[in-house]
């Protein structure tokens, strides 16, 4: 069994025996990881991200998203090429619509 020792209820570590040690500790429970909130009363529970947390994270999803389809831009007889010349574009002037954060954009 694995136990989380939790410091102003965020989990911070792991630990399987805790015997001994003192804090607060909450046990492991699937989908919750070091990061997580905790609290006595209500359990466990997902921090929730700022406005500029969440297009942060958006952003370095579409800059993956634009690194991983690179390699098709010098291949122009690929198979999915205009398609994918469109999700790029879709992909750059994404954070400048409505849909962003919320759509991603889709090939």
């Amino acid at each position: 069994m694995i136990y989380y020792r939790i410091v102003n209820g965020i989990a911070e570590s792991t630990q399987s025996d805790i015997n001994g040690f003192d804090g607060l500790w909450a046990q492991e429970s699937e989908g919750f990881t070091i990061g997580d909130l905790y609290d006595e009363t209500s359990g466990w529970s997902h921090p929730v991200l700022t406005t500029e947390e969440q297009e942060a994270e958006a952003r370095e999803w579409r800059d993956n998203e634009l690194n991983d389809t690179d390699y098709i831009i010098p291949i122009t007889d690929h198979s999915n090429y205009a398609a994918t010349i469109t999700y790029r574009q879709e992909l750059r002037d994404w954070p400048s619509t409505d849909a962003f954060p919320d759509t991603k954009p889709t090939i």
